[in-house]
């Protein structure tokens, strides 16, 4: 099994308010990567980030079907997972890729739990891709910052979840749009993510940057952060590449 984790696969942009599909990003060397790892006609399945968003669901698959091939990635089939196919994740065995999309950390992470994902992945042999929350989800511990309006404040908030324990590598993506905006009256990473940080550490990618495993390596490809113990430094940046300790 070998594993892409990024911020944002460049799949997609938004154009007159309405998101379309474009081909991957070849930042980093990421889309290049990924075609020399991709079985011709590769059946594909989408795990949802936000599972009982159904059109969100269904616009997702269908720029994916409309960004894979054109980024030079053939597929045979490829659907998605959410609330209304959950049957769905019975079929991982049969996939030569499955993707983890983007979304609410949190409710993904339930989502995950309720289809038993966890196992089902523990014996495949494919190629996983996952983006924003489906890369944080990827982790043992999983660290599900606060996002939405209310939860920085909230005290019954869980910021740590148990997640797929495919990495030990915790990750915040989006950190170029992200890390001047305010939360619930406070700086995002200043004064929630450095408080978080403390005995933890977390991994900042800005869009184009993203993480592969394979063998039990971890490598960070572009530009990335490292969050810990109410500090940041960076630790790569765009055209390099360096092995985590993960």
């Amino acid at each position: 099994m070998k594993i892409f984790l990024t911020s944002h696969m460049g799949d997609s942009k938004k154009e007159n308010g309405k998101r379309i599909p474009v081909p991957m990003s070849e930042a980093n060397g990421f889309v290049h990567k990924l075609q020399k790892e991709w079985v011709e006609d590769s059946k594909v399945l989408i795990i949802a980030g936000t599972p009982d968003a159904y059109e969100k669901n269904d616009a997702i698959c269908e720029y994916c079907k409309q960004s894979f091939p054109v980024s030079g990635l053939s597929i045979s089939y490829m659907e998605i997972c959410d609330s209304r196919k959950m049957a769905l994740a019975d079929k991982i065995k049969e996939m030569d890729v499955v993707v983890l999309s983007g979304g609410h950390v949190p409710s993904q992470n339930r989502f995950f739990h309720r289809i038993g994902l966890k196992d089902k992945l523990s014996d495949f042999g494919g190629l996983i891709i996952a983006w924003s929350a489906g890369s944080m989800n990827c982790a043992e511990n999983v660290y599900a910052g606060p996002e939405l309006e209310g939860e920085a404040v909230d005290p019954n908030y869980k910021r740590w979840l148990p997640g797929l324990g495919i990495t030990n590598i915790n990750i915040f993506p989006h950190f170029q749009s992200l890390r001047n905006d305010w939360l619930d009256g406070l700086r995002l990473i200043e004064d929630i993510t450095f408080a978080d940080s403390m005995g933890h550490e977390i991994i900042a990618l800005n869009d184009g940057s993203y993480i592969t495993i394979e063998d039990g390596v971890s490598r960070l490809w572009g530009e990335a952060y490292q969050i810990k113990d109410g500090k940041i430094d960076v630790i790569c940046q765009n055209g390099m590449s360096i092995v985590l300790k993960a």
